[in-house]
């Protein structure tokens, strides 16, 4: 599926969308360049899911949990961006696949790219593209 948003309220609305049909295990890639939106989208995904956490990039950090009362089929987020990584020896050592494995978790990563010979066959990859100054265009594949 292919979309243009043309604000952050088209943004908000599309991760309303996707937050609808998340399960517990689900894990969601998103690519893009810096400024494409990935922080944003995830932030109103958070929020969707039913959490009120403040949802920081984890850049620095590599990951994040969220937890709270979430809903019933998902308990925790995981946010992860692997930017500053820069092999996939170093993806492994942190142990990131186990986080594919948690039921109650969604699991949102940033920047895939280093594991995506590794990343489940049903991750939801979605590409953010930058076409204007408040316009992204999102090309969702599951």
């Amino acid at each position: 599926m292919e979309t243009t948003v043309l604000s952050t309220e088209e943004t908000k609305k599309l991760a309303q969308q996707l937050a609808q049909t998340l399960n517990g295990g689900d894990i969601v890639a998103l690519y893009g360049d810096l400024g494409a939106g990935k922080t944003t989208f995830t932030r109103f995904l958070v929020e969707a899911l039913g959490f009120d956490n403040r949802v920081q990039s984890p850049t620095f950090v590599i990951s994040r949990k969220y937890q709270g009362k979430g809903n019933e089929k998902i308990n925790k987020i995981n946010h992860i961006d692997l930017y500053r990584l820069t092999s996939k020896e170093e993806a492994a050592e942190l142990g990131l696949s186990e986080y594919f494995s948690e039921p109650t978790s969604v699991t949102l990563i940033e920047w895939p790219e280093i594991l995506e010979e590794t990343l489940p066959a049903k991750t939801i990859k979605m590409h953010f593209e930058v076409t204007g100054e408040n316009e992204r265009k999102i090309l969702i594949k599951r």
